[in-house]
């Protein structure tokens, strides 16, 4: 008795498991030596980013500081000789405190400000520097996403790969998954990096005050929306290069979007401010949101302020996925569709 061998059915999918495809992807995406020289550049940046700092910034000595308070307590006696010659010509119908302001106090001048170089502060510079780090993780999630789907166009390696599987939004699909599990790391280790970043700084040349209620805990949401922004990023990039099949088109229509569209924008239809991809992905990282301006100089009053709009965290994040996901699509609409030769 022999066995019989039954052919697949004609046109059949090959069959594979994701996870292989997956593993494919990633070994790929590691083998990139433009994506590796992206990521030791951006090593040497904070090498010499934490160099810049311990240089720039200098530990309160008691020396340091008894000066400083001299400074401070001189500033302050010129200040009210000046309020004291201001008092001696108020007009009639004024009210001193008005014309001339109230008395000048220690509270007025930062301690900080007569300290040079001054120590580094946790607590004001922990949120600002999770902003500054978010903003170079997503430019650089956002290369190297770019560069990982173009080289593929350009060595024409992505229509090979078909060969081995041809479900194409299957191969679209892992890729994508590959490139935001990569910037959710690259996101993650920025963050990361600012923590010890900061902390080291905090430790050598820190001005030694207490961290205020709430701090960490407003730090950590700031650091989870930049990972979130970093991740939006990395799948623009692959979206965007994906659509126009290189690498250097990608950076080109960024160029123009960010330095003259946005530019234009502002300048010409300030109320489409809310639009722009820049301003959300601000709002979407900084602890308040962000205020913006689109009156275009216009009042709500004779005397009043111009009209404000707070463009918040979450309707930023709703936008920014609105947006990545529909690039996404149309990428994946398109690559199922068109010839690939």
């Amino acid at each position: 008795m022999s066995a019989v061998l039954t052919p697949p059915p004609v046109g059949a999918p090959p069959v594979g498991r994701f996870s292989g495809l997956l593993r494919a992807e990633t070994h790929r995406f590691g083998a990139r030596r433009f994506i590796r020289v992206l990521f030791l550049l951006a090593a040497l940046g904070w090498v010499l980013a934490v160099v810049i700092g311990l240089i720039q910034f200098a530990a309160p000595t008691p020396e340091r500081l008894a000066a400083a308070e001299a400074q401070r307590q001189e500033s302050i006696e010129l200040a009210n000789e000046g309020r004291e010659q201001c008092l001696t010509s108020v007009p009639a119908d004024a009210a001193p405190e008005q014309w001339c302001g109230p008395p000048v106090v220690a509270a007025d001048f930062d301690l900080d400000w007569f300290l040079d170089p001054a120590p580094f502060s946790l607590s004001q510079a922990g949120a600002e520097g999770a902003v500054a780090f978010a903003a170079a993780a997503a430019v650089l999630a956002f290369l190297v996403s770019a560069t990982f789907v173009g080289a593929e166009w350009s060595t024409r390696s992505i229509v090979a790969l078909l060969f081995w599987e041809t479900r194409r939004p299957r191969v679209l699909g892992a890729k994508i998954a590959v490139v935001a599990v990569a910037s959710l790391l690259i996101g993650v280790l920025a963050q990361l990096a600012w923590l010890a970043m900061a902390g080291l700084l905090q430790a050598v040349d820190g001005d030694g005050v207490a961290l205020p209620d709430g701090f960490w805990s407003e730090l950590l949401a700031t650091q989870a929306r930049a990972v979130l922004l970093t991740v939006f990023a990395g799948l623009l990039g692959f979206g965007l290069t994906n659509l126009v099949r290189n690498t250097g088109a990608t950076l080109g229509l960024g160029f123009v979007y960010f330095a003259v569209v946005e530019t234009a924008i502002r300048v010409l239809e300030p109320a489409w401010q809310p639009w722009l991809l820049t301003n959300n992905a601000s709002a979407l990282v900084l602890p308040d949101g962000l205020t913006l301006y689109p009156g275009s100089g216009e009042f709500a009053g004779p005397d009043q302020a111009p009209v404000e709009y707070v463009l918040g965290n979450l309707q930023a994040g709703v936008f920014l996925t609105v947006v990545t996901a529909a690039v996404l699509a149309a990428g994946i609409v398109l690559f199922s569709r068109r010839d690939l030769h």
